[in-house]
């Protein structure tokens, strides 16, 4: 063994082999960084984003997709729009759709709407889509009324006549941006489109007038300001189609008639059922005054009887009055008067 080899042995590796390791390790680094972020650092520096190299590290490091943000930033300032590289990162940490947002502030920028980056992170992180909004104002959209997607094609509504009325209407919105935040949605509009048809139509005299002047349902619709509290600004209401449908009215009467009808023939009802117990209480004091006098008859021979042992009755008497009953009976019988016909027959 050499005496540098020895020394080496014992001394370990000298200093300037662990400085150049470490120039390596930094240079491999630096590769790494190079590869990786200098495709992108070369484009924000030619595009004048103002985003520096070590900036791109930075948001990887804050878990930002550097690519996004400079992706954006360079449409912005390519577009002449002014956004700042950390409103940008905010935003992405915050889980906003960074691309999005700075395509809606360009589209605001061209039709001249007034939209700051706040208000338009605020849109979109809020769940709505910022970039459709922006759309919708500057190219108003139709909605039908009803929803066709719930199944309904028309609004029904009745006139005063008792006429049904059928009516679609086409109502075109706008995008209100600055109710765009907390701002009421479209079914919200179709809802509220629906119950003024219905109103305007119910105070209709006949369906004629509403076939004669279907106008009269927008005008007064939409004088009621509809849109009040909604994300929306309605442009105009439209009435498609009118049609008519079922007479309501005749069909109500008509149940009303069936209804009054069966009330009636209840109430008869009863009340010949009243008259029918009437009957039968009325024959049961018959049988049981017939019984009282059938009572008082059998009393008339014990009376005689008894007239008989105290003297107060003769014999010639008794026969007088059968006498004259006979006579009696014979001359009821002649006169066609019998007594015994007149009972009224039992039960």
């Amino acid at each position: 063994m050499t005496d540098s080899a020895f020394l080496l042995a014992q001394n370990g590796p000298a200093p300037w082999v662990w400085m150049l390791g470490v120039l390596l390790l930094i240079l491999l680094v630096l590769v790494i960084l190079l590869f990786k972020y200098l495709n992108l650092w070369v484009q924000a520096y030619f595009s004048k984003a103002g985003i520096g190299f070590f900036q791109l590290v930075g948001m990887s490091l804050r878990k930002i997709n550097p690519t996004v943000v400079v992706r954006a930033k360079i449409s912005a300032v390519q577009a002449g729009v002014q956004v700042a590289t950390h409103d940008l990162e905010a935003h992405y940490l915050a889980g906003g759709n960074v691309i999005n947002v700075v395509r809606s502030l360009i589209a605001s920028d061209r039709a001249g709407l007034d939209l700051d980056f706040m208000r338009a992170a605020a849109i979109d992180l809020a769940g709505r889509d910022v970039l459709e909004a922006v759309r919708t104002c500057v190219n108003p959209k139709v909605i039908d009324c009803p929803d066709p997607s719930k199944g309904k094609t028309e609004v029904s509504a009745m006139a005063k006549d008792g006429i049904q009325v059928l009516a679609k209407a086409r109502v075109t919105v706008r995008t209100n941006i600055a109710r765009l935040v907390g701002g009421a949605t479209e079914e919200t509009i179709i809802a509220r489109v629906g119950e003024g048809i219905v109103s305007t139509i119910g105070s209709s005299a006949t369906h004629k007038d509403v076939l004669e002047n279907p106008d009269n349902i927008s005008k007064t619709v939409l004088s009621k300001g509809l849109d009040a509290g909604t994300a929306f600004e309605i442009l105009s209401i439209d009435i498609a189609d009118v049609d008519i449908g079922n007479n309501i009215g005749a069909r109500l009467q008509a149940d009303q008639a069936e209804a009054d009808k069966r009330i009636a023939q209840a109430r008869a009802e009863e009340r010949r059922a009243m008259a029918v117990a009437r009957e039968q209480e009325m024959s049961a004091a018959v049988m049981e005054n017939r019984a009282k006098v059938v009572l008082a008859e059998a009393e008339v021979p014990v009376a005689m009887a008894d007239a008989f042992r105290k003297g107060n009755l003769g014999i010639m008497d008794y026969m007088r009055m059968k006498n004259i009953e006979a006579d009696t009976s014979m001359r009821q019988s002649f006169g066609g008067d019998d007594p015994k016909s007149q009972q009224p027959p039992t039960n």
